[in-house]
């Protein structure tokens, strides 16, 4: 076969910048697009010795080797698929046409078989010039009495084409790399790039240097394998041992645990993939198995790692493969934004992919493969909590932000967890919020009235019934222990999420109203003695005054635990305010802000209450207003450090005082 030479039948000025600068994203990627191509070639040779077009030897072993030589600074990839013949060269590497981008864009956007440029040496081969100033291709075809060829080509739009060396089916690709790109010629970062990318590929993957000599080991001669290369046999201590040139290990998994059928796996399996794949040592609470073929083709399994108390800073990934071939992490498209919170991979085969194979069409496929997801998700959840209760409560703080996040961003996965939201009462019981009405008797009976008499009626005409809820248990202790003391309950909202979370609650559930167990005063806390309204504004005046605050509102109620002095309540409207603004960055913190909003209570029956009512005029009453002020203040938020500092050389005093100290001039 003669040397010749041609030119690229490009259109456009140069494909070279296109490919470099707009088609790839990661600078790596190309060792993934080369892999890929490899990996095509050996099915499309199996598929044809299926068919009966080509016979495989008896000894046939699929294989992909990458070879680094750090030295003449090059990159190999040799596989031994079906190879190329001269015309299929010409055709699959020489003929891209096409006159610029946009034509480009439209002509592959929907090409991403296996038939297709990518999946036999089309574009994908192109992206060898990303790092490369030079690349060789040497192949040699399935097809009988077909001749070696060579191709070259130095990155501009000629080429070189004539007889190969190649004396096996199989092709070899040379990239000789440009002086930014010489870290490819390291086997340590090929090994993490091939790692990154081709970690599950359905052939072997062997990476080695060409600069070092063969490597040996020794065996015993019973594990002697037939495809061994014996270099010496020796006889030491008894023992009959061989050396043998050193065993290529794979560096990938070419069966990975998603692929295989749940009853095939074990719990052990998932751990260790888990801690292979995520380098997470922390054993997952759970996973869910994804094995669909119809309608469309979809593996993968989805882990739910130990969640943070806050969800912020929770950071999950998911893996996505098409053909064991890594796409990418979390991309939107397949993945609904609140699953991100996981960690896991999904392979889907039938993902349309555009010619980098970094991203998807947009279509109503990819909505479909999402909806999936999302719907075994939910699946798993609302099955775990019918089936194996116990076993759905010990992990539900854990995997309470993740659903309730889901069940704010998805309306549908909303619809299908919101029966199985488990809510911690003060007894520490897990209830559903249905469990927890029927319970304390919120659940209001359906209603006679005909469909178009109930359709006008407004939330306002809704009677609402309260459910209380804990939001830091330390804090709100002393409300703990008061509404433990009456026979009350509520319920643990202790997470950020729950703040919009309870919004939803109450839009879905009309006859329901959260408030925060320290919003309100319930009736059944209080005595029925009425305070004289006079005697009210009087006390109140005194602890205004002695405050320095005249637009606190101050009550006065029996309270019966005499053991509390005073309280503070923030009206559940006025904290969700301050909250909204805390999340704008704006000050709350201000004694105006907190006074629009508080009510300090004080009880009646308490013998401190009792001395400022008696004692107006005493010198020791402001001290005791101020006293019981932030001590109700400390049990429904943390003090300022000046408001802790006073609270605290106060207390002193006090102390002092009560033991007949004088303080020091």
């Amino acid at each position: 076969m003669a040397t010749r030479s041609g030119n690229l039948s490009i259109n456009s000025e140069n494909i070279f910048p296109i490919i470099k600068k707009w088609m790839y994203s990661d600078h790596d990627i190309f060792v993934r697009e080369m892999i890929s191509n490899c990996t095509d070639a050996i099915t499309k040779l199996k598929k044809l010795d299926v068919i009966g077009e080509y016979e495989c030897p008896d000894d046939y072993k699929p294989e992909i080797k990458v070879v680094v030589d750090p030295k003449e600074k090059t990159l190999s990839f040799i596989d031994n698929g079906l190879g190329m013949t001269e015309d299929e060269v010409e055709e699959y590497i020489t003929q891209i046409a096409f006159s610029g981008a946009s034509e480009f864009l439209e002509k592959y956007k929907d090409k991403t078989n296996e038939d297709q440029m990518i999946g036999h040496f089309g574009l994908g081969f192109y992206s060898a010039f990303m790092v490369a100033d030079e690349v060789h291709i040497e192949t040699l075809s399935f097809q009988k009495d077909a001749s070696p060829v060579h191709w070259e080509s130095a990155g501009e739009t000629t080429y070189e084409i004539g007889e190969g060396s190649r004396d096996s089916v199989g092709t070899t690709i040379t990239l000789f790399l440009n002086d930014d790109s010489l870290e490819f010629a390291n086997e340590y970062r090929m090994r993490e790039v091939l790692g990154k990318y081709c970690s599950f590929m359905p052939y072997p993957i062997y990476l080695s240097r060409a600069d070092i000599d063969q490597e040996f080991e020794v065996i015993d001669e019973e594990d002697l394998r037939d495809d061994d290369v014996i270099i010496e046999r020796i006889h030491e201590d008894d023992k009959d041992r061989v050396k043998i040139n050193k065993r290529p290990v794979a560096l990938n998994d070419t069966h990975p645990l998603w692929g295989k059928h749940p009853n095939d796996c074990e719990k052990d399996d998932y751990l260790e993939f888990y801690r292979k794949v995520f380098n997470d040592y922390k054993e997952p609470l759970f996973w869910i198995h994804l094995n669909m073929d119809y309608p469309f083709n979809l593996k993968g399994i989805l882990y739910f790692p130990k969640i943070n108390t806050e969800y912020d800073s929770i950071e999950g990934t998911i893996k996505l493969y098409n053909n064991q071939v890594f796409i990418a992490d979390n991309i939107s498209e397949v993945v609904p934004d609140f699953l991100k919170l996981l960690k896991g991979v999904i392979d889907c085969p039938d993902l349309p992919l555009n010619v980098s194979r970094s991203a998807l069409q947009n279509d109503g496929f990819v909505q479909k493969i999402s909806d999936y997801i999302s719907k075994k998700v939910a699946d798993k959840l609302t099955g775990m909590c019918k089936t194996d209760r116990e076993e759905y409560e010990k992990h539900w703080d854990d995997i309470a932000p993740f659903i309730k996040y889901g069940c704010l961003r998805d309306g549908k996965f909303c619809d299908r967890l919101q029966d199985f939201i488990l809510f911690k009462n003060l007894d520490d019981q897990y209830l559903t919020l249905k469990e927890y009405s029927d319970k304390h008797g919120l659940t209001v009976e359906e209603s006679e009235s005909k469909p178009e008499e109930t359709a006008d009626k407004t939330n306002e005409n809704i009677e609402k019934k309260s459910v209380y809820y804990v939001t830091d248990p330390i804090q709100q202790s002393q409300y703990i222990n008061i509404f433990k003391g009456e026979g009350l309950d509520a319920v643990y909202l202790t997470h950020s999420i729950d703040t919009p979370f309870i919004s939803q609650l109450e839009q879905k559930n009309e006859h329901l109203e959260f408030k925060r167990i320290d919003a309100g005063l319930d009736d059944s806390l209080k005595e029925g003695d009425d305070i004289d309204q006079a005697d009210d504004q009087a006390i109140g005046d005194v602890f205004k005054k002695a405050l320095g605050r005249d637009t606190l509102d101050v009550r006065v109620e029996h309270l019966k635990d005499d053991s509390i002095a005073s309280m503070l309540v923030t009206s559940e409207e006025g904290r969700r305010m301050q909250d909204m603004m805390r999340m704008y960055g704006m000050d709350v913190s201000s004694p105006d802000m907190i006074d629009n909003d508080a009510t300090l209570i004080v009880n009646a029956n308490h013998p401190l209450v009792q001395y400022v009512t008696e004692h107006k005029r005493s010198k020791n009453s402001p001290v005791i207003c101020r006293q019981l002020y932030d001590m109700a203040r400390i049990a429904n938020h943390p003090l300022s450090p000046d408001e802790m500092t006073a609270f605290v050389n106060r207390s002193n005093d006090i102390m002092m005082m009560l033991t007949g100290q004088k303080k020091k001039p």
